[in-house]
């Protein structure tokens, strides 16, 4: 018997990893799109002369797009890109039929640094996309010669490893709208959202007063919005039971407006008995403007919301944003305002509260998102009659149900581009002068950089540098009015004289001690050391003396001309020691008013001070402290 440790394992050999099944045919993507909805992106190889190459290309778009989760916006951008180089290759190279990233000819690096090149002169000046095709073309290389079993030939290493070659352009930023625009457009979209409330619950109302068109006839408006409300009958099936436009019985005619074409009247009549039960593209509008209003938010952040996103409160609503494009996931509370009892029945205003309208827009789709199958539950849920079925999709950007025709639609217009987008905007710009300007609170939902690249200009910019400007403007005045008191011989002998001391905020009995020396604090007098703008109420204070020249409280007398030499004198020998950017910093304004204050004086009374110095000896008594400098 072998022994424990003898015995063979009958274990196949390793063998090297199968190569990937090569792909034929279309290459073709599925994915979700900006509403949720899923989107097929197809690319198909073979129209191209340039096959090989086309096929190599989109292998590696198909497995990118699987392993990263990219988004149909995304996919489409790696389709034009690919379609983009390999029309400039059918078009340049020679043999295009031969051109494979696996060849040395015809030569790609060539061809690559040809196209980009040519790129920019195809697109508007300023363009971004073309850094853009050349980024996802690169991208795609990159892959590739990351596979060791898929070889890349010639120099196009060196461009993967390398820049783009391409700048990355600029885009046009909107501007805010005005504040008279953005009023009207919510108080238009407010009236909106009643009158597509009031449309709907009545046709709820006709609809449960309605019964089986086959049994109560197809005559009555309430029997057809009973058999669509009730997913008994199809539109196509309602349709075939209708009689032609010229038979059709006055019940239904008169729902229609006077002079429709025949042709298309039995698809009109379906689509206006759908909009009475269900919110159409353009019936979502107004409610986009007002929680884009209410939250802040972008537009697809308001779009993308579903059941799952909301948490009512007793008095709140906790909403959960997501942002694809910038991989981002917040909560954010909002609270519901109070209710004012005097006008329930007719507010002068919209009561923007995002928990009411929240909850409108789910009670209004939970019924077509039964029928469709779709949960959670979208907020921006519409239904359309594109051919004989009834269409159930998320809001999309579909001909006639835009914002710009919503604008249309109830004779809107503002200054500039009517673009959703300008409310975020407008937010913004509001947002910027509520916080005075702060950056940081401005760009609580996105990174400061994004805050410089998209939001920090037109109105915005002019608010911020327009705080910066006079904060520093306050501050320097502030330093220059609120210095100290220079006071001459004779204003010093006009203090006895009766209203001088009371215009200088002094009492009788400080004006004795201001001339006795009482007050001096080392370079000038003070009128009250305990009450320092440089410390707290109470304190003596902290920086006497070497800032007493910025300080309102300080009186310069003739008799403290020694004093300003000697600190004169300090500061010059602080000026050889710092720079001349962290000098200015930290002692230009003393050096400034010392300056102002000496010149004051005569050359007769400055010698005579200086005399005063040398027979005396005086030093200046400055703290420890002031002989050091720190950087920090």
């Amino acid at each position: 018997m072998p022994r424990r440790g003898e015995h063979k394992g009958d274990f196949p050999t390793s063998s090297s990893r199968l190569p990937a099944q090569r792909r034929v045919g279309v290459r073709e993507v599925v994915s979700t799109d900006g509403n949720g909805a899923m989107a097929a992106v197809a690319l198909d190889p073979t129209a191209f002369e340039c096959e090989t190459l086309a096929a190599e290309l989109a292998d590696e778009w198909v497995e990118l797009a699987a392993a990263a989760g990219l988004h149909a916006g995304t996919n489409r951008q790696y389709r034009r890109a690919i379609r983009a180089f390999c029309e400039h290759v059918d078009a340049t190279v020679p043999r295009p039929r031969q051109a494979s990233l696996a060849h040395a000819e015809p030569d790609l690096h060539h061809a690559v640094t040809q196209w980009i090149r040519v790129l920019p002169s195809e697109h508007k000046a300023g363009s971004r996309t073309p850094a853009w095709l050349a980024g996802k073309l690169r991208i795609l290389v990159g892959r590739r010669i990351e596979h060791r079993e898929r070889p890349v030939a010639g120099h196009l290493h060196g461009w993967v490893d390398g820049s783009v070659g391409l700048r990355r352009g600029q885009s046009q930023e909107l501007d805010e709208f005005t504040r008279s625009d953005k009023k009207r457009l919510v108080q238009t979209a407010w009236a909106d959202r009643l009158a597509i409330e009031a449309r709907i619950r009545r046709g709820w109302e006709l609809a449960a007063s309605g019964t089986d068109p086959a049994e109560g006839g197809w005559s009555e408006p309430a029997n057809l919005l009973w058999a669509l409300a009730n997913d008994a009958w199809t539109c196509g099936e309602i349709s075939q039971h209708l009689p032609v436009w010229s038979d059709m019985p006055d019940s239904l005619r008169g729902l229609l407006p006077q002079g429709i074409a025949p042709l298309v009247a039995k698809r009109a009549l379906l689509r206006f008995l759908v909009r009475q039960l269900f919110l159409s593209n353009l019936d979502l509008q107004p409610y986009r403007v007002l929680l884009m209003v209410i939250t802040g938010r972008a537009p697809e952040e308001v779009t993308l919301l579903t059941e799952d996103d909301i948490e009512f409160g007793p008095h709140s609503v906790l909403i959960a944003f997501s942002k694809w494009r910038a991989h981002s996931h917040t909560r954010q509370a909002f609270s519901t305002p109070p209710m004012d009892t005097t006008s329930i029945l007719h507010p002068s205003k919209p009561r923007l509260d995002a928990t009411e309208i929240i909850r409108r827009l789910l009670d209004m789709n939970r019924p077509l998102a039964q029928r469709a199958g779709i949960a959670p539950v979208p907020l921006f849920l519409r239904a359309s009659l594109p051919a004989s079925s009834l269409s159930i999709s998320r809001m999309d950007r579909v001909v006639g149900g835009t914002f710009r025709d919503w604008m249309k639609v109830h004779d809107l217009s503002v200054d500039g581009v009517a673009d959703i987008r300008r409310l975020r905007k407008s937010g913004k710009v509001e947002k910027a002068i509520a916080f005075k300007g702060r950056v940081s609170d401005i760009a609580d939902d996105h990174s400061v950089e994004t805050f410089h690249g998209h939001y920090a200009h037109g109105t915005t910019l002019r608010v911020i540098a327009g705080n910066v400007i006079t904060a520093a403007q306050q501050r320097w005045l502030t330093q220059a009015l609120d210095g100290p008191l220079v006071l001459t011989e004779e204003a010093e002998e006009s203090l006895h004289e009766p209203g001088s001391a009371a215009a200088l905020g002094l009492s009788a009995e400080e004006v004795e001690q201001l001339r006795a020396g009482q007050m001096d604090m080392g370079v000038s007098s003070c009128r009250d050391p305990l009450d320092s703008p440089y410390g707290r109420p109470g304190q003596l204070c902290p920086v006497a003396p070497t800032r007493c020249l910025e300080c309102r409280n300080a009186f310069v007398l003739p008799s403290n001309l020694p004093q300003l030499l000697l600190f004169s004198a300090h500061l010059d020998q602080l000026q050889l020691r710092l720079s001349p950017q962290h000098f200015h910093a930290l002692w230009g304004q003393n050096r400034v008013n010392v300056t102002e204050a000496i010149k004051a004086r005569t050359d007769a009374e400055i010698r005579q001070a200086r005399q005063h110095i040398a027979d005396q000896g005086l030093t200046l008594p400055l703290p420890l402290a002031a002989h050091v400098e720190f950087d920090a």
